[in-house]
């Protein structure tokens, strides 16, 4: 039986300003948005979406319900560039088991960025 569920495609986040979260994304992740609307902001990242949806007047009452986590080759350099452009420390690069090694960061309207290397995991 083939599946039905194809993968993950779109990550979003809510921002309450929509502008400031658009500048700080370009340099996090080091693209430009292939979508740019007042209601929304979509990034093409690695050929997965990241998109921006305004919302969340109050980021710290977000709760901690979901975590995605973005492929890097380096958790640690990743980690330390994000904070430097402005993200706060949530987990501290962890290797949790083998080579895998994970760590998040928040953006400044509270959600969750996770990082991991995980040599085993391959793309189809």
């Amino acid at each position: 039986m083939k599946p039905s569920i194809l993968g993950l495609r779109t990550v979003i986040y809510k921002v309450n300003d929509i502008t400031a979260a658009k500048t700080f994304y370009i340099s996090l992740f080091e693209t430009e948005p292939y979508f740019d609307e007042p209601f929304y902001v979509g990034f093409n990242i690695a050929g997965y979406e990241l998109g921006l949806h305004p919302g969340d007047e109050n980021p710290q009452d977000k709760i901690e319900s979901a975590l995605t986590y973005w492929g890097v080759n380096d958790v640690e350099a990743e980690y330390k560039r994000m904070l430097g452009l402005g993200a706060k420390p949530h987990e501290q690069p962890t290797n949790v088991g083998g080579e895998i090694i994970v760590a998040s960061v928040k953006d400044p309207w509270g959600n969750i960025i996770g990082l991991i290397y995980n040599p085993e995991f391959r793309l189809p």
